[in-house]
């Protein structure tokens, strides 16, 4: 994914939403968090349109135990924050071998 070198004012509202997201995905606490919600950031966000980045948005907003034990743990969803996004991350699997992100 092709991302500006720094943050300006030109890059937009949307833009900036989407590099905040990546952030707070890949700055969780909890590295199996980081490389499940990083990765998927990385590869998803640029083509997610607004209702996908605010779905993602409440995703990153969850707190860490529930998006552990949803993603992680195996404990099923609850059915109001089963989105389509989530349905997508529920289906990513990080590349084997990928711990360059901490």
């Amino acid at each position: 994914m092709e991302w500006p070198e720094r943050m300006n004012d030109n890059l937009g509202e949307i833009e900036t939403r989407r590099r905040r997201l990546l952030w707070r995905a890949m700055h969780r606490g909890m590295r199996e968090l980081d490389l499940m919600l990083g990765g998927f950031a990385e590869m998803r966000l640029q083509g997610m349109n607004e209702n996908e980045l605010a779905e993602f948005e409440e995703i990153v907003a969850s707190a860490d135990s529930d998006l552990h034990d949803w993603l992680i743990g195996g404990v099923p969803v609850p059915q109001e924050r089963l989105t389509p996004v989530m349905a997508a991350l529920l289906a990513y699997h990080p590349p084997r071998g990928d711990h360059s992100r901490a």
